[in-house]
């Protein structure tokens, strides 16, 4: 029997460890659609061929590798983004509303930390806040997500190379006082930019940049209502992406997330949803040209923290037909339409049915090339005549209430029209999908639950736990 020596031991976990070095990935795109359940992506795949009229599937599609992956948190079979991005940045399953520790509030370290500690550049990018519950899973350890000033404070701490998102939130406190954040991040070396333009003449190496527009925090802008020179996520990628082969050309980790997905699968708002899908998949795009640069050497996971809306492609007007065409004709979101028609409602401009119906007809195209059933007109004419009383007998916050419902039911009937079905306006416990390309890509199937998919990418970069 062959005796084997503590030398011998050490001799060969070094060959194996230095094999697995040989293997790891050196550049790693880790891509996270919020809320992009198996719906968004049929959805967007549909649109794709039956509008854009491309034979070629969406890109995330063209990946040969093509899994699921489960998602409840440790409080709940429906998890909230803070404990899914949690489990995709840590690998640790916690309590929805916790952040950056496991269900016992002990901080739990990321897979960008660790790859940082190997010597990767690290960049995270989002079309949302990046003090956001997924960006924020990478780098912060908070006990409730709504921590913003504390979670900018540890960006600021976490000495990765580039963060990227709409606008820090925990730059006022609750009472919209200023606080001391900029000066956190000056003292840390980070410097905060506002715009892609600014990253040449930043003050230091570390970068923190943030959308031109301050108009809403929470995301940078969405697709849809075609908001001049704000940022945008394939924007964003193409410039961390050349701002970490300067930093850190031998190896880097960048997490890309499309975060407004999960907005417009909350509002069950498809025409958005599909127009921020592809924009995520532009992003793709531009991580998948720098694939094909260092295929070799590179490594691309697409997921989802958790699938929004129980979006799917079917509901009980249009039996088996679907019809996409016509979410390509509305020109603003509803959060939009949501926002501008309280604003309407609260102000002393004169307004009645005829303005409304032309208002639909010019920014949603209905009545136009969207079809509108006598019933269907009907009932947003009810709806809408329920703002006007309120707001005749000054009842302004019964307008709002009353303008939130006409706008719910203005976009049932665009949903109705394109086939699309919504079970919810939260998150479902739905399964998500998972593709992989380039180094170790195969080792992202069978399906997973979703805190496998960190321990993936530590085993093919040697990191334990």
């Amino acid at each position: 029997m062959k005796k084997f020596t503590l030398a011998t031991v050490l001799a060969a976990l070094c060959v194996a460890i230095g094999s697995a070095a040989e293997k790891a990935p050196k550049y790693i795109f880790y891509c996270i659609g919020d809320g992009m359940g198996f719906g968004a992506a049929s959805l967007t795949e549909a649109f794709n061929r039956m509008v854009l009229g491309n034979d070629t599937p969406i890109t995330m599609l063209q990946f040969p590798v093509a899994s699921a992956a489960t998602t409840h948190s440790a409080s709940s079979g429906v998890t909230d983004s803070a404990a899914a991005g949690t489990a995709l940045a840590t690998g640790s399953k916690t309590k929805n509303g916790m952040l950056g520790m496991n269900a016992d509030t002990v901080a739990v370290t990321s897979i960008a930390t660790q790859l940082k500690d190997l010597g990767y550049g690290v960049g995270l990018i989002t079309t949302v806040a990046p003090d956001d519950a997924t960006p924020g899973a990478f780098y912060a350890h908070v006990p409730r997500r709504g921590m913003y000033y504390e979670i900018g404070c540890q960006a600021a701490q976490s000495g990765f190379d580039f963060i990227g998102g709409a606008n820090l939130r925990g730059l006022v406190d609750k009472d919209g006082n200023p606080t001391d954040l900029p000066e956190v991040f000056d003292r840390n070396g980070m410097s905060v930019v506002r715009g892609t333009d600014a990253i040449a003449s930043a003050k230091y190496p570390r970068i923190m940049l943030l959308n031109t527009s301050t108009e809403n925090d929470n995301e940078v802008g969405l697709r849809i209502d075609s908001l001049e020179g704000v940022l945008t996520l394939p924007m964003m990628t193409e410039a961390c992406i050349d701002f970490l082969s300067e930093k850190s050309p031998d190896k880097f980790f960048i997490m890309i997330e499309g975060g407004s997905i999960d907005h417009a699968g909350h509002a069950n708002d498809a025409p958005t949803l599909v127009r921020e899908t592809l924009g995520f998949n532009e992003a793709l795009d531009v991580a998948l040209k720098f694939y094909r640069q260092h295929p070799d050497e590179t490594l691309i996971v697409v997921t989802a923290d958790h699938e929004t809306g129980g979006l799917a492609l079917a509901n009980r007007s249009m039996g088996y037909r679907i019809e996409p065409k016509f979410l390509q004709y509305p020109a603003i979101s509803k959060d939009r339409f949501m926002r501008e028609m309280v604003a309407l409602s609260h102000s002393r401009m004169v307004i009645d049915w005829p303005y409304m119906r032309d208002y639909l007809a010019e920014n949603l195209r209905l009545y136009n090339e969207l079809p509108v059933s006598d019933a269907d007109n009907e009932a947003m004419r009810t709806k809408f005549q329920a703002v006007l009383d309120r707001r005749a007998e000054g009842d302004m916050d019964g307008a709002k209430d009353a303008m939130y419902a006409f706008s719910a039911e203005v976009w049932d009937v665009i949903n109705r029209l394109s086939g699309t079905g919504w079970t919810t306006n939260d998150h479902s416990g739905a399964m998500v999908p998972v593709y992989a390309i380039g180094v170790g890509a195969e080792e992202f199937v069978p399906m997973h639950d979703n805190t496998q998919l960190p321990e993936i990418i530590r085993g093919l970069t040697g990191i334990t736990k």
